[in-house]
């Protein structure tokens, strides 16, 4: 019985033992953190920082504490994007386009700026011409 029970022991701890090698997915970093269909705006340049993902008009960015916090966005839905300088969409508005032009830092002037999102609407006045697209 002894020399059995032995033979039986043997291969689970060699079976325990034995290492199963382990990958790990890559944790998405920069503006791979914006899902496909959401509207993104980052704390820092070029995606970084803080991030929130939005699928709606936010009247009021404090409540996600991204309110004149956002350097960087990324458009990833079918709507134009509205950011509004005021909250509930007050003040003066800058546009991020759908698709591929929809992504990138803010112009200086605009960094830390924002403080409501609108999906589609009407927008309201420009908050001026981004240096270099001025004739």
């Amino acid at each position: 019985m002894r020399n059995t029970l032995r033979t039986l022991l043997v291969p689970v701890a060699v079976a325990a033992a034995t290492v199963v090698p382990v990958t790990t997915a890559r944790a998405a970093d920069g503006y791979d953190r914006c899902p496909d269909g959401y509207y993104c705006m980052f704390s820092g340049l070029d995606g970084t920082g803080d991030v929130i993902t939005l699928t709606h008009s936010t009247p009021d960015l404090a409540a996600l504490g991204m309110n004149a916090r956002a350097e960087s966005d990324w458009n990833r839905t079918s709507s134009t994007i509205h950011l509004w300088s005021g909250t509930n969409y007050t003040g003066c508005t800058a546009v991020t386009s759908a698709g591929p032009t929809g992504k990138g830092n803010f112009y200086p002037d605009f960094r830390d700026f924002f403080n409501s999102v609108q999906f589609d609407g009407p927008g309201g006045p420009s908050c001026g011409t981004p240096p270099g697209e001025g004739h």
